[in-house]
């Protein structure tokens, strides 16, 4: 019955990640205007709002800088995660040693 739901809610999970993406405006039909007002916003501001070398800098440590945070500390979470799952233990040593 698990299986069964599991599979159910990845599937609906999918099919709606799916029609999401087929919804997003393509490269020929970008009409709408929070990408071209912020876009064109960015280009035009970047350097001299921020102080910015170039307007990536400026885009990712000004503008975005909480979503870069975020995401910073999302990798080092999982960086962390492996490296503690992938590290041997004093006992698991003394395991392999007796083995």
């Amino acid at each position: 019955m698990r299986k069964i739901l599991s599979n159910t809610l990845f599937i609906v999970l999918f099919v709606v990640l799916v029609y999401a993406v087929f919804q997003m405006p393509t490269g020929a039909n970008i009409n709408a205007p929070a990408y071209n007002d912020i876009a064109r916003h960015y280009l035009e501001n970047g350097a001299s709002e921020t102080n910015a070398a170039n307007i990536i800098a400026a885009i990712l440590a000004d503008y975005r800088g909480f979503d870069t945070l975020g995401e910073t500390i999302v990798l080092f979470t999982s960086v962390v995660a492996v490296g503690s799952v992938l590290r041997s233990t004093k006992h698991d040593k003394e395991v392999r040693d007796h083995e």
